[in-house]
């Protein structure tokens, strides 16, 4: 007869518990509030940011944050930019699917198709370069002045997530 092991409630159990698993390489949990450490960046990142959504869809501006925030792993920006969305007209079912919209493809505009492309080839850009046939698709859907603010908020999220994601920024807590 084998009984289930019980489970040790002393604060040393507590932590060994809680502690990372063998082998882990980093924890969870906020490790600076940078925005308050460094002010003047902060500030200059969010007019960067208003200065790049300037005229675009906010739902788009959404569906981009939301989908380079997924390459990224940032959790915080994720939680952020899908309440974003969701304020912004988004359905549940489009934020859903946006970790594969190439195969939901039906469900976004030709449009928001050309700006997620552009998204990964931007935030992937360790992978190699944003290749000609990306540009192009998206610069058949926007003019000028609008890609070149889509590329300003696609790098802007991009550092935002930088931020959130080396500083283990908590989703839910500004």
């Amino acid at each position: 007869m084998t009984t289930a092991p019980t489970k040790s409630t002393t604060p040393t159990a507590q932590a060994a518990e809680q502690a990372p698993a063998a082998g882990a390489t980093h924890r969870h949990g906020p490790r600076v509030r940078w925005a308050q450490l460094a002010p003047e960046v902060y500030q200059a990142m969010l007019a960067l940011d208003t200065a790049a959504r300037q005229d675009l869809d906010p739902t788009l501006v959404e569906l981009v944050k939301i989908r380079a925030s997924q390459l990224n792993h940032c959790a915080f920006c994720i939680d952020k930019h899908t309440k974003d969305a969701r304020k912004a007209g988004e359905t549940e079912q489009r934020i859903y699917l946006l970790d594969a919209w190439e195969e939901a493809a039906a469900h976004y505009t030709d449009q928001e198709r050309a700006a997620l492309a552009l998204t990964e080839a931007i935030t992937l850009l360790t992978e190699g370069f944003v290749p000609d046939a990306v540009y192009d698709r998206a610069a058949a859907h926007f003019d000028d002045a609008t890609l070149a603010r889509l590329i300003a908020l696609i790098t802007t999220i991009n550092a935002w997530n930088r931020f959130g994601v080396s500083t283990r920024m908590t989703p839910g807590r500004a």
